[in-house]
């Protein structure tokens, strides 16, 4: 594959992302195309956010239609398809109210607003700290980038928010160490994203969910990247056993439009009053009408049986590969499809690149992790073709 006059040199963008970009063109399925024809399987769906693949006619169709009608008004008013998406996500989950954000950083930031809430009306003023853990990742504003303790994102910004603590991930000492009835939030991944396809034991869980009661804590679950079926489960924290005051959702929810969601217990609720928080676009009515459909997808008990199943598929598959070439791979980690190949001194970077040269487009996790999030859509014969790619470049390592 000759690929290189498909990227875009030191355009006029910021310099936070890099100075040169792969431009795509088109998608089909689980496959990109870029402007020069060049054909790539996805198995990053747009960091976990393309969820039923591209070139959707269905998805296009819905955002037409609801785009003929009204696309904004904001939030001193409703629409159908945002009451109606209310609705279904509270039905699906139990929780009694929704806060629709743009974007899962912006879901996190709310639910870290509501739990001062809660906590300064149940345990006083004082009850402010926030616990998160190591290697998290819940978004770049200020405030969730605070409990985010990862020293390359946050040295350029201190000082952050104060009373933000740091435990470690699947450790019950630690958190028990930690935790005490000061604390406003704990908030968690069911499974860690960025941090490198960590996944919560059922053990972790239950403490979590023990000492948060006992010490009447908010507990967060941010299943930005692994709810909605990711993990084959509707919400992530079904998987592991855990039991939180408020889930946040974002990627996948609205098919690749800019759409967050906080869900809220009613004991939450009841401490928020108008005017705590609010969001100009959230909610955005042609985003909701997408969801709507991406919702009545995502949770279909077929479809997530068919995720459970292709999960089982796709790590049988790493873990074949780590058998071959036990000098470069050390475990496979993951559930559902959320996947990642844990490497032996070797930089993923470098085995990414070598992957899209080869017509197939992969992320990190961590320091060593190669992350796998294809669309949800994607075939046996997919994985297959995406693990050929990965041992061809792995045998030339």
């Amino acid at each position: 594959m000759n690929n290189q006059d498909a990227y875009s040199i030191n355009p006029p963008l910021c310099r936070n992302y890099a100075d040169r970009f792969l431009v795509f063109d088109r998608g089909e399925g689980c496959h990109l195309y870029d402007i020069k024809g060049n054909r790539y399987l996805d198995m990053a769906a747009g960091i976990a956010v393309n969820a039923l693949g591209y070139g959707r006619k269905d998805i296009a169709e819905i955002m037409s239609r609801q785009a003929e009608k009204i696309i904004h008004c904001s939030n001193l008013f409703s629409t159908i398809p945002t009451l109606t998406l209310a609705q279904k996500l509270t039905a699906a989950s139990g929780y009694e109210a929704v806060f629709f954000g743009n974007s899962g950083t912006e879901a996190n930031e709310a639910a870290l607003k509501f739990a001062r809430i809660y906590a300064k009306a149940r345990k006083g003023e004082k009850a402010v700290a926030y616990l998160s853990f190591e290697s998290a990742f819940h978004g770049r504003t200020a405030g969730t980038l605070s409990v985010t303790p990862n020293e390359k994102y946050q040295k350029s910004y201190r000082p952050l928010l104060p009373e933000c603590y740091t435990a470690v991930f699947n450790d019950i000492a630690s958190l028990e160490a930690a935790l005490n009835d000061s604390f406003a939030a704990v908030i968690v991944e069911p499974v860690q994203g960025e941090g490198g396809i960590h996944v919560m034991t059922p053990e972790f869980a239950a403490k979590l969910n023990e000492l948060c009661k006992g010490y009447d804590i908010v507990l967060i679950a941010d299943e930005i990247q692994a709810g909605l079926g990711r993990t084959g489960y509707p919400f992530a924290s079904a998987a592991c056993g855990l039991n939180p005051d408020i889930i946040t959702l974002g990627k996948p929810i609205a098919g690749g439009l800019p759409l967050g969601a906080t869900l809220v217990r009613k004991k939450i609720n009841d401490v928020i009053h108008p005017g705590d928080h609010g969001s100009t676009f959230g909610g955005n009515p042609v985003c909701c009408a997408v969801a709507n459909h991406m919702t009545d997808t995502l949770l279909n008990p077929d479809f997530l049986n068919e995720i459970k199943e292709k999960g089982i598929y796709l790590r049988k598959r790493l873990t074949e590969l780590k058998n071959r070439y036990p000098q470069l791979i050390s475990e496979v980690r993951g559930i559902g499809l959320i996947c990642g190949l844990v490497l032996k001194d070797m930089n993923p970077s470098d085995v990414i690149r070598e992957c899209e040269a080869n017509g197939l487009i992969l992320l990190r996790a961590g320091t060593d992790v190669l992350r796998l999030v294809p669309p949800l859509i994607i075939s046996h014969e997919e994985i297959d073709e995406g693990i050929a790619v990965i041992e061809k470049v792995l045998s030339g390592c």
